[in-house]
Parts: C-alpha cells; structure tokens; sequence
C-alpha cells in the first residue's frame, strides 16, 4: 500500500508516541492519547476489512498512530486505506484542536465511472456524510479526491485501460470529556467509506440510502 499523503503533507514513516513493536500507545505518552489508541485497536468491524497497525508519522505531530485496512471479497481486494491519529496536547492552530485525523482512501474503477463528472463531489460527500451518519461532530475538514487514468502500451498493450479514485483527507473529532475523541466512532465513519468506496452493499438499514461504487470485474493493484 502506498504511504498515505496528507495533512496536506507528505505523512513520512516513524514511530512518534507509539510502541512499534505491539502497536500500542507507548506508556509515556498522554492519557488522552492512550484512550484514543486503545480505542481504534479493539474497536470490531465489519468481517470484509481487515485492519492492521502500521509505522506512524513521526514529524506531524508530537504523537501519532496508524492503520491500514484492506476490503477484501473473496480473493480480491476491493479497496485500501491508511487513517493516521495526531495528537499535540499543546494544540493546534490550523486543527483548532489537539487531535487530527488524516486518511488516504483508494480504490480502481470501471472506466465508465471514471468517466463521471460528478464523482468526485460524490466521494467527498461520502467521507462527509460517513462521518455525519455516525453522529460524529467534526471541524476543519480538507481534502482532495483525485481521478487517475493508465493506458497500456508496448508489451502492456494487452492489459485493459484501468482508473483509480483517491480521497485523501483530514478534519478535526471533536474532544470528549476526558479529553479524547471518540475513535471508534470515527474509525467506524472511516471504515464506511472505505466500503462505499469498494462497492459493497449496506451493512444496515440505516445505511440504505447509501449509494456505493459498482465492484470492480477486475482485482485491485497497489
């Protein structure tokens, strides 16, 4: 999987505020913070994602963790992400907090999806509308959702044409009590998405009106 880019900046490898070896919160690091951690670590998903802790950023914030998941069906991996947590118990001007949430989403696309005008407004609203639908309050949300094309030629030129979609993104949770945002609502929000993203189906009535990516014919390249 790609390293995700974020922030709006490059999210480079280390290990800020996390124990690499158990991905876990390292014991020195805020309470707040812990609580968050802990939270995306033992939060239950849906059984098509599977997610894994991953090398945190190390110079965008005092503290970082990560994750990345994978949509899988089957064989097939249907879509991909990254979603790193940030935390400067000092604050942060620009996040008008002292947490930031920051994700890369990814999936291919049938070319006449591609083709849309509209797809990219759409796959905003969803990351938009994931974290609303969850009943999460969220500030300083930014973002690009990028539309790439490849055309094969040569020795290639018997691979089909494919497309990809990328929403990579950030915003603000909103604190709680203790001083840490509700990260498994958040994770759940961001693990809506992923599987909008990736086609499936709703996982509920709540999400009936959900409108998803068509699934690919084709499996997923990183």
């Amino acid at each position: 999987m790609a390293a995700a880019q974020g922030q709006q900046g490059q999210l480079s490898e280390g290990s800020e505020g996390m124990d690499a070896t158990e991905g876990k919160a390292a014991p020195d690091a805020p309470p707040p913070f812990r609580t968050a951690v802990e939270a995306l670590r033992t939060a239950r998903l849906r059984p098509e994602i599977e997610v894994e802790p991953t090398r945190a950023p190390g110079r965008l914030a005092p503290y970082a963790y990560a994750l990345e998941a994978t949509v899988v069906d089957g064989d097939e991996d249907l879509a991909d992400g990254r979603l790193v947590l940030l935390h400067d118990p000092a604050g942060h001007d620009a996040w008008k907090g002292a947490f930031r949430l920051v994700t890369l989403v990814r999936a291919d696309l049938e070319p006449e999806m591609a083709a849309d005008p509209l797809l990219p407004e759409v796959c905003w609203s969803w990351l938009t509308g994931s974290l609303q639908g969850r009943g999460l309050f969220y500030g300083e949300p930014s973002g690009t959702v990028t539309r790439a094309g490849s055309h094969y030629f040569g020795g290639l030129a018997e691979r089909r044409p494919a497309s990809q979609i990328e929403i990579r993104a950030s915003w603000t949770p909103r604190e709680g009590q203790h001083g840490a945002p509700d990260t498994t609502a958040h994770l759940a929000a961001w693990c809506d998405l992923l599987c909008q993203i990736a086609g499936l189906p709703p996982q509920g009535p709540s999400d009936a009106a959900v409108v998803s990516l068509p699934q690919r014919r084709g499996p997923h390249r990183a």
